[in-house]
């Protein structure tokens, strides 16, 4: 919403306003290209009037009949291009909105080159839009994409870090999360654990609140600013957690169809890129391989079935496609029937004598055909992506990996030895195994004796592992003031229902033998329990002594005690140092249950466990 009002020269957009758009170019930065993108797509920039998106720093010719608009961040070189831009009369009027808060002495700079080029009237309006954040679905977000490597889980936890360098990661996170809150119209209560980055963050956020509140003229959370009834009369809570609570889930297998594509395809700020495996066969021997073709997918809000099934175990998705594909085959033979019906391939007189019976029909498959495209282009997609999927699955036997993580993690009885997993040459990619030997590792009460291990690593090593990570995820067992109670996962196991019944039909375009019908328990990851535990004001030893910060209070306390007792409505998450999706689904799923609720998943920066491992990977002789 405050994107298209920004897209709107700042006004919000009339609902059915008949005429056509104001003509407009939208000029942004690449922080400014990574918020909108997720959210708004050509065709919608395009119904607002933008008829070209251009990149700040590319080569762009003046079109000195068009307002401009632009949404760049406020740093020294966009300053510079934009005072460019004014000298060099690219543009009839300038609508200059900064992604976060731009300085005094930035925004003098510009007024100096507006007046040095007599374009101090063609500067329409300079706003703060406080939009310093990426919104990927309507319930989740994450801080930024640029430069993810300076908030990274490995910024955060270097062991020689400075405190200055601490600061200004810490100013960067709180910086986008007023951007949020600003966004939101609303003031939180933060609730953080102690001793963390978290708690850093919490500190430094409930100070920045605090002073915009203090500053009445100023203030940003006032009047009309406040999110339109987008929230309801009560505030919502923060609850900031560290990653380190919990290192488990980052490198768990998951069977969720979004958490899959995440953890075994390309896929970044809603767009998922594939390699289009060609055909082997017709390759004359000796020939050079074919060249693979890169398609990438972009996967929306507006997509119905993403939407429906992205939080659905795989196996459930491939039915799914199955079903779409039949029913929409079911209505491509109607179109066909309707053509033939039409004479539209032979001319004779019996098909003329049935047009009149037959317009009505013809006319609502005209109507349809459009949506049938649609959802043919749905199919389509989902078909690809799916057994994109499925190929790994079935390569790395990631149903198995799932199944035995979760008896990890739930400390149920395992039905094969961990040593078989590591060891068996046709089970998963080394890193896979790793994957599952430090989930092992982090979730076992005590940690393997020097023996085992030894043997562990071994064969680790055998199966190709890079060792590293695991001396990480050692000392930070041992620096877990937790280690004492390991975490719990809840103690559910998915059932496997047999396998897959329907699918298995040889019309089905996914070959699923051998492979886990697994079906998913709800159960609670310690993200969601510490939110669960805070939103429901229940008493629990794991959040007790969390903090406890009101900006409102004209005193800030340092107490863990919540002035409110009541249940919070609506409730904010924000890992710092870095999220999943499976996390998210797994707060979306304890939500579906909560009737009345909202809960917003919010990172620093959103890593599947691959990229994970290599953020621990680099932590070599701490």
């Amino acid at each position: 919403v405050a994107l298209k009002r920004m897209l709107n020269f700042n006004v919000p957009p009339v609902k059915n306003s008949a005429g056509e758009p104001v003509w407009k170019v939208l000029i942004y930065d690449r922080f400014g290209q990574d918020i909108i993108s997720p959210l708004l797509s050509v065709k919608e920039l395009r119904d607002m009037g933008i008829t070209l998106h251009l990149l700040l720093h590319s080569d762009r010719d003046a079109i000195p009949d068009v307002p401009a608009v632009y949404f760049v961040m406020p740093t020294e070189e966009n300053i510079d291009r934009m005072c460019q831009d004014l000298r060099n009369q690219l543009y009839e009027s300038y609508y200059l909105n900064f992604i976060s808060a731009i300085s005094r002495s930035k925004l003098e700079d510009i007024a100096n080159a507006a007046i040095g080029a007599n374009a101090v009237t063609q500067v329409a309006k300079v706003f703060d839009q406080y939009l310093n954040f990426i919104t990927l679905e309507d319930d989740m977000f994450v801080l930024c994409n640029q430069n993810k490597e300076l908030v990274s889980y490995r910024a955060i936890n270097r062991p020689d870090i400075t405190d200055t360098e601490m600061e200004t990661i810490m100013d960067t996170i709180v910086d986008s999360l007023f951007c949020f809150f600003v966004t939101l119209g609303a003031i939180p209560i933060i609730r953080c654990s102690r001793g963390t980055a978290a708690e850093m963050v919490a500190v430094k956020l409930d100070k920045k609140l605090r002073e915009n509140l203090r500053d009445a003229r100023n203030s940003l959370f006032t009047g009309d600013t406040l999110g339109a009834g987008q929230f309801s009369f009560q505030r919502p809570l923060l609850v900031l957690v560290d990653r380190n609570i919990d290192l488990a889930t980052p490198l768990h297998h998951t069977w969720t169809y979004q958490a899959l594509v995440h953890d075994v395809l390309d896929f970044h700020l809603n767009r998922v890129n594939l390699e289009e495996s060609t055909g082997m066969e017709n390759t004359p021997a000796g020939a050079r391989p074919k060249k693979k073709n890169k398609k990438s997918y972009d996967l929306t809000a507006s997509d119905k079935f993403w939407q429906k099934h992205k939080g659905s175990p795989f196996p459930e998705v491939a039915e799914s496609v199955q079903q779409e594909l039949e029913s929409y085959r079911a209505q491509e033979d109607e179109v066909k029937r309707l053509k033939s019906i039409m004479g539209i391939e032979g001319e004779d007189e019996g098909a003329i004598s049935m047009l009149s019976d037959n317009t009505a029909k013809l006319t609502s498959a005209v109507s349809s055909l459009p949506e049938l495209l649609e959802k043919k282009r749905l199919i389509d997609l989902h078909t690809n992506v799916a057994t994109a999927v499925l190929e790994h699955i079935k390569s790395r036997k990631l149903d198995v990996y799932f199944e035995y993580e979760e008896k990890i993690m739930s400390k149920s009885t395992l039905d094969k030895s961990l040593l078989d997993m590591i060891s068996d040459p046709d089970a998963g990619t080394p890193e896979d195994k790793m994957r599952l030997f430090l989930i092992y590792y982090i979730s076992s009460a005590q940690a393997p004796s020097e023996i085992d291990l030894e043997q562990y690593k071994k064969a680790l090593m055998d199966a190709g592992c890079n060792l590293a990570p695991l001396n990480y995820i050692k000392q930070w067992k041992a620096f877990t003031k937790m280690a004492s109670a390991p975490t719990s996962y809840g103690n559910t196991t998915p059932k496997p229902l047999g396998l897959f019944s329907r699918v298995m039909n040889t019309g089905s375009q996914f070959v699923m033998e051998g492979v886990k019908n697994l079906v998913l328990k709800q159960q609670n990851l310690p993200v969601t329990r510490i939110l669960d535990n805070l939103m429901e004001m229940k008493s629990n030893p794991e959040t007790d002594d969390y903090r406890y910060f009101d900006p409102k209070m004209l005193r800030g306390s340092d107490s863990s005690v919540p002035r409110n007792k009541n249940p919070f409505q609506e409730a904010i998450v924000f890992v710092v140092g870095g999220g999943n999706y499976i996390e998210y689904q797994n707060l979306i799923d304890y939500v579906k249950g909560k009737q009345g609720k909202h809960v917003l998943y919010g990172c620093s920066e959103l890593f599947n466990a691959t990229q994970f491992i290599k953020q621990v990977d680099n932590f070599d002789n701490l």
